[in-house]
Formats: C-alpha cells, sequence, structure tokens
C-alpha cells in the first residue's frame, strides 16, 4: 500500500511580528493624530480618520462576503463605533494640542485598568486578588503621573482638561469592550469593526462639518488624517484581528504596553518632545498594574502551580 504523498506544511508568519508592526503602528497614530489636530482641529481630524478607515474596511467586508451580517447587527456595530471610535479619537486629537503624545500614550494603556472595572460593574467579571491589586496599583500609577501636571488654574488648566479628556477616552474603550462581550460575541471581527467605523463616521461627520477650519489646509495634515485612516485604523484592525485569532486575546492584549515605547520614540525623535524619568517610573507603575489587573501575570503563594 503507497503512502499518501507527504503535504509541507504551510509556514505562517509569526505572531510577535505582527505584535511589533502592531506596536509601531499604533504608536505612530498619537504623532500623526497631533499633526492633523493642530492644522484640521479635533473633530475633522478624528471624523476624516474613521470615515478613510470604514472607506478601507467596508471593499475588504464586501469580498469576504460578509456584507448580510452587517445589514443584521448595523445598529449594535454602529453603536460600538461611538463608543469605541468616534468619542475616543475625538478627545485624543483634543488633548494632543496641550500634552505630549509620550503622556498621552502612557495614559491609554490604562485602558485594560478600565476594561476590568468596568467588566467587574456591568458583565460581574469579579477579579482575582491579584487583579485587584493590579488595578489599585494601576491607577496609582496614573495619580504619580498627573500629580505634577494637574492644575485647574490658568496656566496649567490645558493640561489637566487635555488628561481627563484620555482618560474620558480610555474609559469609553473599556465600555466598548464589556459591549462587545456582552451583545456582539460570536460575530466576525471584519463585520465589528467596520460597522464601528462607519457608526463613529455618521456620529462624527455633524461636529467635523460645523468645526471645519476656514483655512486652506497643508499637505502635512492631509497626509497625516490618511495614515490615520488607512494604516493606524484600517489595516492595524486587520492585524489586530489576525494577531488575536492566532494567539488569542489576552497575549493580544499586551500590544498596549507596546504603544508607549513606539509613541515615546516617534515624539521625542521627530516632535522634539521631552521624556522626563518621573513619566518613564510612572509608566512602569501603569504597566506593573495593568498585567496583574488583566490576568497576564499572576501572584501566587509560594510553592502554587
Amino acid at each position: 500500500m503507497r503512502k499518501p504523498p507527504l503535504i509541507p506544511p504551510v509556514k505562517t508568519q509569526p505572531w510577535w511580528i505582527d505584535f511589533f508592526l502592531l506596536g509601531a503602528i499604533w504608536g505612530s497614530s498619537f504623532m500623526f493624530m497631533r499633526v492633523g489636530a493642530k492644522d484640521l482641529g479635533p473633530f475633522p481630524t478624528a471624523g476624516l480618520r474613521v470615515g478613510i478607515a470604514a472607506a478601507f474596511l467596508l471593499p475588504l467586508l464586501m469580498l469576504r462576503g460578509q456584507g448580510a451580517a452587517l445589514r443584521q447587527h448595523w445598529k449594535l456595530t454602529f453603536l460600538l463605533g461611538v463608543f469605541n471610535s468616534a468619542i475616543p479619537f475625538a478627545c485624543f486629537t483634543f488633548a494632543l494640542l496641550s500634552i505630549s503624545t509620550g503622556l498621552s500614550s502612557i495614559l491609554n494603556a490604562t485602558v485594560p485598568l478600565f476594561g476590568a472595572v468596568i467588566a467587574w460593574i456591568w458583565l460581574k467579571d469579579r477579579p482575582t486578588g491579584s487583579g485587584t491589586l493590579g488595578l489599585l496599583i494601576g491607577f496609582f500609577g496614573v495619580a504619580l503621573l498627573a500629580w505634577d501636571k494637574a492644575s485647574f488654574k490658568s496656566e496649567g488648566s490645558a493640561s489637566t482638561w487635555a488628561m481627563l479628556a484620555c482618560l474620558a477616552a480610555c474609559i469609553c474603550y473599556g465600555v466598548a469592550a464589556s459591549f462587545t462581550k456582552r451583545y456582539l460575541g460570536g460575530l466576525p471581527s471584519l463585520v465589528t469593526s467596520t460597522g464601528s467605523q462607519l457608526g463613529a463616521s455618521v456620529f462624527l461627520a455633524p461636529f467635523a462639518l460645523v468645526y471645519w477650519p476656514n483655512h486652506a489646509v497643508s499637505s502635512a495634515a492631509w497626509l497625516s488624517v490618511i495614515v490615520l485612516g488607512v494604516v493606524c485604523t484600517g489595516l492595524a484592525y486587520v492585524l489586530f484581528f489576525r494577531m488575536i485569532e492566532r494567539v488569542g486575546p489576552a497575549r493580544a492584549l499586551t500590544v498596549t504596553f507596546a504603544i508607549p515605547v513606539f509613541a515615546v520614540f516617534y515624539g521625542t525623535l521627530l516632535l522634539g518632545e521631552e521624556l522626563t524619568p518621573w513619566m518613564l517610573g510612572c509608566a512602569a507603575v501603569i504597566v506593573v498594574g495593568t498585567a496583574l489587573a488583566t490576568g497576564l501575570v499572576k501572584l501566587g503563594r509560594p510553592g502554587s502551580v
């Protein structure tokens, strides 16, 4: 009896390549948001970003034959887009007019912390002892980071409101995560991402039109929003969901820790921003707290497995 010919295994791209690319792409988004917002303003920048992303993702959705699923779930995915893209993108572009890309990206690393708290309240997903400790450590790191910058006096109010806007964006991301788990579980990721970008586009369109600048927009700003839409949103979603399929959501979530590294690098090298030891120390505290809160690192008793 002849043995069937051996079929060589298909070589797939290592997951860490997607991890590196995603961290580099999302880290650069803070720089592009800042460049775009300085000329276009927060709402037009955010509106163009989601509109371009929707135009990029929609043809991919149709080519995969998932248009019917989007039509069936458009209300939920559109609502998701308000909290997962529209409000956060507008908040971050507003914040980047006053604070550095490094500081905003470090605050962005608190998304899993808020996600854990909201899941605890909404979904009754109670954290473990290590998780609770991680929440306390993470929010303590945020308090330390804001301590020397927070001021509602005239000279410091801009940075304070900017940091609050970043934290509001992170809360929205946490709400969106629990909303997705509660109402959109099992829906193809491309349907969720495309529908959310369409919903965000509809939500932001009136604000973008009202606040559209009355001056000529520079080519740098246009290029920034195009990169934000196609690369930092459309392509980034494809990479992120592919990484989830390969290594699971827990490991994919660790890309949150890589984003500030790239954002700080871009901001320091290309925008001349200052990186202080205090920011680095607070970032380390936030990362430790987030790792514990999300279960990526667990504290066990000696001898336990």
